[in-house]
């Protein structure tokens, strides 16, 4: 309807800015559930390899907080070690 009341009155409708929107995560269903178009000669090569960067830059994301959270759980087990050291030192004098 308001398209044809834009076209009756000669008023176009200005673009709106594409919303910046974070990429959505890829979940384990879709991975396995994924279809592909089929052309002539088999799956398209363009949309298997998008959707390829795709998994490969959730698995590099992935990877890289991995390794973040076992540095952190390093750095706790150590300060730990490093306190209950400490503790049992000071019990030792007392």
């Amino acid at each position: 309807m308001r398209n044809l009341i834009r076209r009756l009155t000669g008023r176009r409708e200005e673009p709106r800015p594409a919303e910046v929107r974070p990429p959505q995560r890829l979940r384990p269903w879709q991975i396995r559930e994924r279809c592909f178009n089929v052309r002539r000669r088999g799956l398209d090569p363009v949309e298997i390899r998008a959707f390829l960067h795709q998994v490969a830059d959730e698995l590099t994301a992935a990877q890289t907080a991995l390794v973040a959270v076992q540095k952190e759980n390093v750095r706790i087990k150590n300060a730990l070690r490093a306190w209950q050291s400490a503790q049992s030192a000071n019990h030792r004098h007392r």
